[in-house]
């Protein structure tokens, strides 16, 4: 067995819904459960030679004649996981979907706080944010990354430098949810498989803001992150002109 494709990136981007649409294909197996978390699993790591028989075990057996995919969002993020996923399947293809990286910070927080992981006001977190990660190093900190997460440019030349750009297949979240017939179009086809018919947007995992982002704490951010946002549409032929106005 060989897993085929992954969905790795980026978290709070619309990996879920994309995970469901892909599990609609008939020609796709999906693992049995979203975000497997193999390539990001330090431990799975910690000998010379991983035990891939233990990551397998999350894909059914009887489905192994179609196309075998997974979604794990922290993938592109993580900065090992590159190298490790080149390293099993130097064919694998990839699907990235990227959010505006402002509004990606702030559902961060959000799911975050729901789930009581985060006590920290969104200012707080943001502007502290450097110095609460150290707490993890020497590797990246699995939540209070709200903004380092969005820096997606480093991210896509991690990898770029193992896979050859026609496998990685990169989108716009925003397309997903405004035309999902002709984005799962593209989806379908980069993986080898036909279009299906009539495809309805998707909303998945979407948890309602227990607070607003304040004006302080979005021009901080539109601060932050013009650089990179400018960075992106070079790299991408993007026009990101929206994120930096406000727009999702």
């Amino acid at each position: 067995m060989r897993v085929n494709f992954l969905v790795c990136g980026a978290q709070k981007s619309g990996t879920s819904a994309l995970d469901e649409q892909l599990r609609r294909h008939p020609g796709i197996c999906m693992a049995d459960q979203k975000e497997v978390h193999f390539f990001d699993d330090e431990e799975a790591f910690s000998n010379e030679q991983p035990d891939y028989s233990l990551y397998h075990r999350s894909f059914p057996p009887e489905q192994a004649d179609r196309l075998i995919g997974e979604s794990t969002p922290i993938y592109m993020y993580w900065i090992h996981a590159a190298r490790r996923m080149w390293s099993y399947n130097p064919d694998l293809k990839l699907i990235v979907l990227l959010r505006n990286p402002i509004w990606r910070a702030f559902s961060h927080w959000n799911m975050e706080r729901s789930r009581g992981a985060d006590a920290a006001s969104f200012w707080h977190a943001i502007r502290y944010e450097e110095v609460r990660c150290r707490e993890a190093l020497p590797y990246q900190h699995r939540i209070y990354s709200y903004v380092d997460r969005g820096y997606y440019s480093e991210q896509l030349r991690r990898l770029w430098a193992f896979f050859p750009r026609e496998q990685v297949l990169v989108l716009r979240t925003e397309t997903l949810s405004d035309d999902p017939e002709d984005t799962m179009g593209r989806v379908f086809e980069f993986l080898g498989l036909p279009r299906l018919g009539s495809i309805e947007p998707v909303e998945a995992h979407v948890l309602p803001y227990a607070v607003s982002m304040s004006q302080r704490e979005r021009d901080y951010l539109s601060y932050t992150f013009e650089y990179e946002i400018k960075a992106l549409e070079r790299m991408l032929g993007w026009d990101c002109g929206s994120w930096l106005s406000g727009g999702e």
